[in-house]
């Protein structure tokens, strides 16, 4: 068991004020594999000042400089590669091989995308007599969640490193351990003390300290919505520059020139990716009501195919292996929305509520599809977070966009057409802040974030870098 007693402040493993702690559970196993402290706003107070007073000299070292520590931590990061799958494998409860692909696989090859990034791009142009310059905003308040725990802290960390900004990172409390991996590899490369601190601690304590403290200038959160409210909250008296990027409830249009059987599998990964713990999940799939019969049993039928696996075995088929949620609370949400759905009259073509049983223990949820699901129904407007695909019919393009867009949501969404320029008409009208067409591959160089209740952020790319910057006109004389 993997048990911390500290926080990393200022370039140095300090004891927490408090004397809380949090266990960390297994979640396949429902065991304890960790405990970490849990912090306080006295924790905050000094991981602020320490990134306040880091803040000068980092914001002035050369880019070069900047980008070289970037470099260094991304290869110590490689060197743990293992132990980081492992540990989010165990803490999330994704699958082995897609911990290994995208929890850590995307988590390390950020370091140098960013490396790359801050050396190319312009922080200085010349509009008329104007000198426009871009400078790091400051002090970034860092508040991430669990399903994709490393990934969304590197989303938040690295690019506010490359723009000369200084950090504290609260991670998810359910997830920390892979936080204390980062942190100890931060500390081995030698980064200049208090560029990164790293407070743990529940939201109402330690996220609400952050978002509200007078000398934090920016604050970067991932979650719910009912969490970015609150950030947003504390954060209003002093002003500071809030990025917030949400859920999401987005939707898969299937055109009626699209093919069931191509369609299906993509479906699926697509609503199932993480185990349907995932923000950009597309959880709607919106089919012709002229093809309803075609589409829904090769959607079933490739629903069939999906299997509840111990996250440790090496399960190479990432397109059907699902894991268990995060904790019990969460298997407990994501079957109350099953059981909503039932009772709304959503008819239940696989899967449904209650512990599977083929595996006693773990915080599984079977893997769960739904037809006959209508726009008004909760399961089609509120984020679930967990295996659920609800199948929607639709009578022609106009009521497919009515219906893809009638959530509060807008982060994320597809279109499955046999003509591309189809499709890129229908994506166009979708009011959402990225659409793949016919399953086009992740591009973690295009900004990312959404529309409506999804957030006002974009990260990723010189997007994600802009997120941390801030412009000054310089008027010269002529």
């Amino acid at each position: 068991m993997k048990v911390y007693d500290k926080f990393y402040i200022n370039g140095q493993w300090v004891d927490p004020t408090g004397s809380e702690t949090s266990e960390v559970i297994d979640s396949a196993t429902e065991e304890v594999i960790g405990r970490v402290p849990m912090g306080t706003s006295a924790d905050v107070d000094a991981a602020v000042a320490a990134a306040r007073s880091a803040f000068d000299s980092w914001s002035s070292t050369p880019v070069d400089i900047r980008a070289k520590y970037l470099r260094d931590i991304g290869a110590s990061l490689t060197a743990r590669f293992e132990e980081i799958a492992d540990t989010i494998s165990a803490e999330v409860g994704s699958p082995k091989s897609f911990a290994q692909m995208v929890q850590a696989g995307l988590s390390i090859g950020e370091w140098e995308n960013f490396a790359n990034l801050v050396e190319t791009y312009e922080f200085e142009e010349t509009i008329g007599n104007s000198l426009v310059v871009r400078e790091p905003i400051g002090v970034v308040g860092a508040i991430t969640p669990w399903n994709y725990p490393l990934y969304l802290i590197i989303c938040k960390v690295v690019p506010a490193f490359a723009a000369g900004c200084t950090v504290v990172l609260k991670p998810s409390e359910i997830t920390p351990l892979n936080a204390y991996i980062l942190a100890e590899v931060i500390d081995e490369v030698g980064l200049p003390a208090g560029v990164f601190n790293m407070v743990v601690g529940a939201g109402p304590d330690v996220g609400a300290a952050i978002s509200g403290h007078p000398d934090v200038d920016m604050v970067s959160f991932t979650g719910s919505g009912r969490a970015g409210a609150e950030v947003t909250k504390a954060a209003a008296p002093t002003a500071k520059r809030v990025g917030l990027e949400l859920g999401g409830k987005s939707a898969n249009i299937v055109l009626d020139d699209a093919d069931p059987g191509a369609v299906a599998m993509g479906a699926l990964f697509g609503a199932f990716i993480n185990s349907g713990q995932t923000c950009s999940a597309l959880t709607r799939i919106l089919i012709p009501e002229s093809r309803k019969d075609e589409f829904v049993d090769a959607i079933v039928a490739e629903a069939s195919l999906m299997r509840l696996v111990d996250p440790k075995a090496d399960e190479p088929d990432i397109f059907h292996a699902l894991g268990p949620m995060s904790s019990k609370a969460h298997q407990e949400r994501v079957n109350a929305y099953i059981q909503k759905g039932i009772d709304e009259g959503a008819t239940l073509a696989i899967g449904g509520p209650g512990q599977p049983e083929e595996h006693e223990k773990g915080f599984y949820v079977k893997p769960t599809v739904f037809v006959d699901v209508t726009p008004d129904m909760t399961i089609a407007q509120e984020e679930i977070f967990g295996p659920v695909l609800s199948v929607l019919t639709y009578t022609d393009e106009d009521d497919a966009v009515r219906i893809a867009n009638g959530t509060i949501y807008g982060l994320s969404g597809a279109v499955q057409s046999a003509d591309v320029e189809r499709a890129k008409r229908v994506a166009r009208r979708m009011r959402t802040g990225q659409v793949d067409i016919n399953g086009a591959p992740f591009n973690v160089s295009a900004p990312f974030g959404g529309y409506k209740q999804s957030g006002n952020t974009r990260e990723r790319g010189r997007w994600g870098l802009e997120e941390f910057l801030e412009t000054k006109s310089i008027q010269l004389p002529v």
